[in-house]
């Protein structure tokens, strides 16, 4: 994969993860108790052995940068290649995000590397992913552009880009649905294509007025390009709303999925941070959850999530839920299906309960 720079596109739209990407990128949303959601991508390509990656930020950088800084934990601290900023394009207000302006505006960068392929990621999804496969594919096949694609076993809501292939995957449809159904093929938001034919796509569709590099330099011009989908097989989830960040948390707990995202010889890797273990007091009860390095542990939590630094006092009952780092919640209180943002602070004898489907939603810094 010394052959491949990696691009990990930031633009999300997060209309409908708001709750959690106000004051940071949908890709930094914290995941799994340690992690942001843009390692998986990252984690992937590295371990793919791709080691020129280009980060396109968002308008709102403070978080990504923050969290990835030189890309020393991720092994991108490199005199040649290694890890690189795209700036964000300025855009009108209600301009699109992730469209080829930011692509157009940074081809120089693509331009003067020494890779002959170019693999585009989202930032937004969970999956442990050898790109090795994808790119023995994508020349075995000669495509023009493979996409990374994924059969989904349940319902998926909102947008969704759906392909239809012949048996050997060269796609035969691809358009963007309201929704996807059991047994539909998605793409994943990633792709591979050569170089000098991304350089070639990209200026000559945004200089013909498109916006969008998937609607008009894709599906609207898929005639044109051989394009192939090749199917990841493993566990993948798209954290596009607060619904999906919520199933897909409670999914990771599932001995299964942990597994293939974390105990393989692909490891994840995330931002060092050096803390003391966790702290199970006499009272303390736990049950299938992910509790981070620097947990107090005093009373009852089961089906959770407990990021970095959690208190949890005596009498306390934590259970279907996610409090991220540093929150603490005191004598008492009983939480179930909660979502709690950093730093949140739930008093004694507090109870907190929404719908398993419908999580309550605390935001940063809250207490209650």
């Amino acid at each position: 994969m010394k052959t491949v720079m990696g691009i990990i596109d930031l633009q999300d739209d997060n209309r409908l993860i708001r709750e959690l990407s106000e004051h940071r990128n949908v890709a930094s949303i914290p995941f799994a108790g340690r992690y942001r959601l843009i390692d998986f991508a990252l984690s992937s390509m590295v371990n793919s052995g791709v080691n020129n990656v280009g980060i396109m930020l968002p308008d709102n950088p403070r978080s990504v940068l923050d969290h990835l800084r030189s890309g020393k934990d991720w092994d991108l601290a490199r005199r040649h290649d290694g890890l690189f900023y795209l700036p964000a394009s300025p855009s009108e207000k209600n301009e699109s995000k992730g469209d080829l302006k930011s692509f157009y505006d940074n081809l120089d960068f693509f331009e003067h590397s020494s890779q002959k392929y170019v693999l585009v990621a989202s930032g937004s999804f969970v999956y442990n992913i050898d790109f090795n496969d994808m790119l023995r594919f994508h020349q075995n096949t000669g495509a023009d552009i493979t996409l990374l694609c994924h059969t989904i076993m349940d319902k998926q809501e909102g947008e969704t880009v759906v392909v239809e292939t012949a048996e050997n995957g060269l796609v035969e449809d691809i358009a963007i649905k309201p929704a996807a159904y059991e047994g539909s093929k998605v793409a994943l938001n990633a792709f591979l294509i050569e170089k000098h034919k991304f350089v070639d796509l990209v200026r000559e569709t945004y200089e013909h007025g498109g916006q969008d590099l998937l609607l008009d330099g894709f599906i609207r011009q898929a005639r044109d390009h051989t394009i192939y989908a090749w199917e990841h097989d493993g566990y993948a989830a798209q954290v596009d709303s607060t619904d999906a960040y919520f199933k897909a948390s409670m999914e990771v707990l599932q001995p299964k999925i942990w597994k293939e995202l974390f105990m393989g010889n692909r490891l994840i890797f995330t931002k060092v941070k050096d803390e003391v273990p966790v702290q199970y007091k006499k009272t303390a009860k736990v049950k299938n959850s992910l509790i981070a390095n620097g947990c107090v542990i005093r009373g009852e939590v089961e089906n959770s999530i407990l990021f970095r630094g959690v208190h949890v006092g005596e009498g306390v009952k934590i259970k279907n839920s996610i409090i991220m780092q540093k929150g603490s919640i005191e004598d008492g209180a009983v939480v179930e299906n909660v979502i709690a943002d950093k730093d949140v602070v739930i008093t004694e004898d507090k109870w907190l309960k929404g719908a398993p489907n419908y999580p309550l939603i605390i935001k940063k810094n809250v207490v209650i």
